[in-house]
């Protein structure tokens, strides 16, 4: 069985939160806290908060045992981008890119469906 959660419209660009979610596929949701525990970036604290919800919805709408759980699927889509603008000499003016990401994890205990 499977369970999933989704953060919509996380300020960081996907590109930085895929980098945290490649450490964290596949592994034991425990080893996957610890792992997001020590690592030292931002987009660790969005995908801990997605895990601890993906899990609680393994719990409580599966009747799933936590301790039994993996990290079955893990991906950052690019959400909508902001559009800035910067003032440069001579009257021009460059983009800025806010980029935005949809962070979405899975958690499975092994079974198919």
């Amino acid at each position: 069985m499977k369970a999933h959660a989704q953060a919509k419209y996380i300020r960081q660009s996907p590109n930085k939160v895929r980098r945290v979610l490649d450490l964290v596929r596949g592994l034991p949701v425990e080893e996957a806290r610890h792992v997001l525990d020590l690592t030292q970036r931002r987009s660790a604290d969005y995908v801990r908060k997605v895990l601890d919800s993906a899990v609680a919805n393994a719990e409580h709408n599966l009747a799933l045992d936590a301790d039994e759980l993996f990290v079955s699927e893990t991906f950052a889509d690019e959400g909508p981008t902001l559009k800035r603008w910067r003032p440069r000499a001579r009257g021009r003016a460059t983009p800025i890119h806010k980029r935005t990401s949809h962070i979405t994890v899975v958690v499975s205990d092994g079974e198919e469906e």
